[in-house]
């Protein structure tokens, strides 16, 4: 079983406070879940965009996804922005974050919204209830490490 080390104590505090649930702007319907897409992956893989801090992009993330967050800030939102400017807005998207638990997460509503509101039609996110380690890398799902 392989665990990414603990959060920093820093980053650990951007999720001490009040965060509004994830669920409560991206709805059901856009959710894909990890199995789903580790499938996906072995046909014709969507555009990943990981959303999250670069420490865990750095760590560990699934393989082609191109690192745009974190979106908890406007300095990760240009970069977002930057990143879908070059996609068509038919393309299937997905999002994923996994810092933290799904419902403390602070980067999936900002992306969400960011990219609907740029017009992406096809856009999901990736459903990871705890954290990447846990629901994806330690499910043996595909991974790159350490880039």
């Amino acid at each position: 079983m392989i665990r990414l080390p603990a959060l920093s104590l820093m980053t650990a505090l951007l999720f001490a406070g009040p965060a509004m649930a994830a669920t409560d702007i991206i709805p059901a319907s856009a959710l894909i879940q990890p199995a789903q897409l580790a499938g996906e992956l072995k046909a014709k893989p969507p555009t990943i965009l990981q959303v999250g801090f670069s420490k865990l992009y750095q760590q560990a993330h699934i393989p082609g996804a191109i690192y745009a967050g974190p979106t908890n800030s406007e300095t990760g939102l240009a970069a977002l922005k930057a990143e879908a400017e070059k996609l068509p807005r038919d393309a299937t998207i997905v999002i994923y974050c996994g810092c933290c638990p799904w419902n403390r997460c602070p980067n999936m509503d900002a992306a969400y919204t960011t990219l609907k509101a740029m017009g992406f039609s096809k856009l999901q996110a990736l459903y990871i209830a705890d954290n990447f380690g846990q629901d994806w890398v330690d499910k043996g799902y595909p991974v790159v490490m350490g880039q």
